[in-house]
């Protein structure tokens, strides 16, 4: 009994030492940042498809007050309240004094420069897909943004979720996933994957979720329950969402619907993000929404 019970326990030592090891913090690889230079002009592109100012911007901010990356955010969920951190370039309260890898290794695997998990309400899965260039380019574009001294506040997460040692199951579980619409796509097509899929994280909002908060993937942008937990968020698969390439362009530009109705909630920042590309963008992320497959 003695042999089996420390069989048992050598066991439960080995499986826990390899759960550690496949969910432990991940982190970039430096080779693929070196010798990359930081072009701002184009970081302030990546940014506002990124969307970064909808949530790091202090709540109710305008105009150029949106550029202070504050955060204070609050977002609610069945999981507890994140509250969004200060993510300006002061070297203290903010990131100032992350690196380019610091930000990539954020963006891409969703770990802190300490080599912590981070919370899904940075939306990492989606983020995964930026490429070097563009975090380069958009690093280079915080570090010429105001500075706040704000300090970031802690999440208020119930038991168990905030043990954030088990996010290193949950990123096993929701990451890796590569591109959801692939095929033999035009480069017009595979440029509105890019934002859509990656930098634009739309999934985040518009796939609903299961039980632990992962995306189903298999209703890809066919929305469901509003993850902040009000309202409902809208199918924009082709089985829905009907307008032609042209009108979806528009709003996205203007906010303004084909019944001139107009965007209105989280989308309405949504849109004053989006008006800041280029037309080629919102007409590429168009072309990419007719080649999702329509879900009811």
């Amino acid at each position: 009994m003695r042999r089996i019970l420390s069989g048992l326990g050598l066991a439960a030592v080995l499986a826990l030492g390899a759960a550690y090891v496949i969910t432990r913090p991940q982190s970039s690889d430096p080779a693929t940042l070196a010798g990359l230079t930081g072009d701002p002009v184009q970081g302030e592109m990546v940014f506002w498809a990124g969307g970064c100012a909808s949530c790091h911007a202090a709540p109710g901010a305008e105009g150029e007050a949106r550029l202070v990356l504050a955060g204070g955010l609050r977002l609610s969920t069945a999981f507890g309240t994140f509250i969004v951190p200060n993510i300006s370039p002061h070297t203290a309260q903010g990131i100032g004094a992350w690196t380019v890898e610091n930000l990539d290794t954020a963006m891409r695997h969703g770990t802190s420069p300490q080599g912590r998990h981070y919370y899904p309400s940075f939306p990492y899965t989606s983020y995964a897909h930026a490429t070097a260039q563009d975090v380069a380019d958009l690093h280079a574009f915080l570090m010429t943004l105001p500075a706040s001294d704000r300090a970031s506040e802690p999440h208020e997460i119930r038991f168990p979720f905030n043990q954030r040692l088990l996010l290193g199951g949950w990123k096993l579980l929701n990451s890796g996933a590569g591109w959801v619409v692939t095929g033999d796509l035009t480069a017009e097509e595979t440029r509105g994957r890019y934002l859509v899929e990656g930098l634009g994280h739309c999934s985040e909002c518009h796939t609903p979720r299961d039980a632990l908060g992962g995306r189903n993937l298999s209703r890809w942008l066919a929305g469901g329950p509003n993850p902040e937990g009000q309202g409902n968020i809208p199918n924009i698969t082709p089985a829905h969402l009907t307008w032609t390439a042209s009108e979806i362009a528009e709003y996205l530009k203007s906010g303004f619907t084909p019944d001139y109705d107009s965007a209105g909630g989280s989308m309405a920042a949504v849109v004053t993000n989006l008006s800041h590309l280029p037309d080629s963008d919102r007409q590429a992320i168009a072309a990419y929404l007719a080649r999702v497959p329509p879900l009811r």
